[in-house]
């Protein structure tokens, strides 16, 4: 199995923030995982990426236990994570943001000397840069950006680290219709090349880039399925979507 959660658990005090939370993907799947604020989501992927500990269950990557482990070296063994809030270096080009985000894949201690004359890390920031659409943008200080470009620069330093899995939280946060779809565009060509698990309250971007959906309630799953599956379920439109879709 490619990933594999274990009836994962979280407490803060006594909320209950992820209850038993287990699922499985498949390699080259796009999950999203939704649900109502305060549904656990995000601690959810807290405690998958090693920001919080569980108290109880275990992480699986490639049929390791991966439980735990710290983000940097979950990093290293292919997973990667952008946050709900953007981290970009803003006083720094567009490109030296994706090409030390390159760079620091390496671990060298040498990444912010010589850094020009590596080959290597400019090809692959050139790369991503026309991936995101960013490459006319390059040498643009990087907090003149629009919050959307932003948004996408955090995507591309993620994808620098070149992750087998990729974890965004609400990646359209914030965004204008015109971003969002872009992004949506942009999640369809990074299925073919990364599994992707998604955060994200943007309904009809769900729906339009899932190829599975697991809905959380008050820290437990309440479905996880096709997307006409969780469409169509009872408990879900009561619970989430308050009426039909």
């Amino acid at each position: 199995m490619f990933f594999e959660v274990k009836e994962l658990c979280r407490s803060f005090g006594a909320l209950q923030a992820v209850n038993n939370v287990s699922f499985t993907l498949d390699e080259g799947t796009t999950l999203s995982i939704i649900g109502p604020n305060g549904a656990g989501k995000t601690t959810l992927f807290n405690v998958i990426t090693g920001v919080f500990p569980p108290d109880k269950g275990e992480v699986m990557f490639k049929g390791t236990h991966v439980t735990g482990m710290p983000p940097d070296k979950l990093c290293h063994r292919g997973i990667a994570r952008s946050f709900q809030i953007t981290n970009i270096f803003q006083g720094l080009s567009v490109f030296e943001n994706i090409r030390l985000a390159c760079q620091g894949r390496k671990a060298t201690k040498r990444m912010f000397s010589h850094v020009s004359k590596l080959k290597e890390p400019m090809e692959e920031a050139e790369r991503i840069l026309d991936l995101l659409g960013l490459l006319d943008l390059r040498d643009w200080r990087a907090g003149t950006l629009s919050h959307g470009d932003q948004r996408y620069l955090e995507i591309g330093m993620t994808l620098a680290a070149k992750p087998s899995l990729v974890l965004f939280d609400e990646p359209t946060a914030g965004m204008t219709p015109m971003e969002t779809k872009a992004t949506i565009e942009l999640i369809h060509k990074l299925k073919g090349m990364v599994t992707i698990i998604i955060i994200e309250h943007d309904i009809n971007m769900v729906f339009a880039v899932s190829d599975r959906i697991l809905v959380m309630d008050q820290g437990n799953v309440l479905a996880d399925g096709l997307p006409e599956e969780v469409k169509a379920n009872e408990a879900v439109k009561a619970a989430y979507f308050g009426e039909e879709i």
